[in-house]
């Protein structure tokens, strides 16, 4: 087929300018039943897309599946179709102890750690948010009442470390405040490109009780799904702020 992107199958042109991205193909699924009119528009491998407004505002879901060089294959297909301004919605693990699972983690900048990025420029390039998405997903979880924390995120390419030591003492002296694996990716990728990208975490457990066995890592608990239907909301508010 010609008229549609090889990788994530979505429509070569066309699309509206704002996009939500998430890893998993079935919270696409969740997030774009929220909206009015969605539709599926493309689905291979671990990339699911529907288009559908919010609030009046076109907007597109789409999954990117686990970790940055896959991801990294989304960002440009959605790029090349229309999209400008592209927000991650995901989970990840809180570095510090006041940050409670449910809690929503919003990205000022990421630590490039994500295995892919230092192939498309120089280590030195900073993973940086647009300072207007920070801000619009800040107003929006305060609007819903959400407890939201700003600051640094790790994005790390490997889920566990293997018989490497994780450096975790160092981030976490730098104030780095949560651990995930894609949003680096995203902002290193926007900032090449000129997009406006940001990203909202939700917290679904803390990485520096035990970061030796991810056994002990159960994102599936209640407080974890209610945060993430809540903060759906709230990402798609702000990325129809965007404007």
């Amino acid at each position: 087929m010609t008229d549609v992107l090889p990788i994530t199958k979505i429509p070569r042109t066309g699309l509206p300018g704002h996009a939500l991205v998430v890893g998993d193909p079935e919270r696409a699924t969740a997030v774009a039943a929220l909206l009015d009119g969605a539709s599926l528009i493309g689905e291979n491998r671990e990339y699911r897309s529907y288009q559908g407004t919010w609030q009046g505002t076109p907007v597109v879901v789409s999954s990117h599946g686990v970790g940055g060089p896959g991801a990294l294959c989304q960002f440009g297909e959605l790029a090349a179709a229309g999209v400008h301004t592209v927000l991650r919605f995901g989970t990840c693990g809180a570095l510090r102890a006041d940050i409670a699972d449910g809690d929503l983690v919003i990205a000022e900048a990421a630590v490039r750690d994500d295995g892919v990025t230092q192939q498309l420029v120089q280590p030195e390039y900073p993973a940086y948010a647009t300072p207007e998405a920070v801000l619009a997903l800040t107003g929006a979880a305060a609007a819903h009442q959400l407890t939201a924390h700003r600051g640094v995120v790790w994005t790390r390419a490997a889920f566990s470390p293997m018989v490497r030591e994780l450096p975790m003492k160092e981030y976490l002296a730098a104030g780095v405040i949560a651990i995930e694996m894609e949003l680096a990716t995203l902002l290193v990728f926007a900032g090449l490109s000129g997009l406006r990208a940001g990203g909202v975490l939700v917290v679904d457990g803390n990485a520096t009780v035990d970061n030796t066995d991810p056994t002990g890592y159960n994102p599936h608990r209640r407080v974890v799904a209610d945060a993430v239907a809540t903060g759906s909301a709230v990402a798609l508010d702000a990325l129809v702020g965007l404007t």
